[in-house]
């Protein structure tokens, strides 16, 4: 009875044990397989592709390289009238385009004036309005930026400060001033060519237009 005991307890026991290898061994191939999947999906690179000519060639996108230099003397010297010019224009351009307005509308009126006292008269009453409005910052200004203001009053009115002087003062008088302008190495008369000779200055009224909204409203240039 004892002997027979003994065989069960035996075979109970080496069942467990299989059972227990046969566990441990799928174990074992479980981790291996999981380990290996991780391997592979960790080994993968995405990368971006091109077909070219029937070839998938790896494609990818540089980031910028930015190349900087030191500025010659010329080219400093080139930045500098370029800043110092847009400043003017900057500072100028509200000026002559109010000084257009008026002179415009000064003209306008002078049409429907045919006698010379009256004219003298309606141009001397619309000066007191130029003064007010104007003196103050045009002592203001430099001389340079002066230089651009009469550019600028020639876009607005399409007339140079000469012919506008001897229109409303008479020629003494224009005379007069374009000696004083030719002692400031400038002149009355200077044209304004938006095409050619003054196509930065023009650059520049239309940035001031854009950022501020002003509409053109230059002689023979509204839109």
């Amino acid at each position: 009875m004892n002997s027979v005991k003994s065989y069960i307890y035996v075979m109970v026991n080496r069942q467990v044990l299989f059972i227990k290898c046969l566990l441990l061994t799928c174990s074992i191939f479980i981790y291996t397989g999981d380990t290996a999947a991780q391997t592979y999906l960790q080994d993968t690179v995405r990368s971006e592709a091109i077909i070219y000519q029937g070839d998938t060639i790896p494609y990818s996108v540089l980031s910028y390289v930015y190349v900087q230099c030191r500025l010659t003397d010329k080219q400093k010297a080139a930045w500098a009238q370029y800043n110092r010019l847009r400043n003017a224009v900057y500072v100028t351009y509200p000026y002559a385009r109010k000084a257009g307005v008026v002179m415009n509308d000064i003209n306008l009126h002078l049409v429907n004036i045919s006698a010379r006292k009256d004219r003298k008269s309606y141009i001397k009453s619309r000066e007191k309005e130029l003064r007010k409005e104007f003196t103050t910052p045009l002592t203001n200004m430099s001389v340079y930026q002066g230089k651009v203001l009469m550019k600028l009053i020639n876009r607005e009115t399409g007339n140079n400060c000469y012919e506008i002087i001897k229109e409303y003062k008479g020629g003494l008088t224009a005379g007069f001033y374009q000696t004083v302008a030719f002692f400031f190495n400038t002149s009355l008369k200077q044209p304004y060519n938006p095409a050619v000779d003054d196509k930065i200055i023009e650059r520049f009224v239309k940035e001031v237009q854009r950022l501020y909204g002003y509409q053109e409203i230059a002689k023979g240039k509204e839109s």
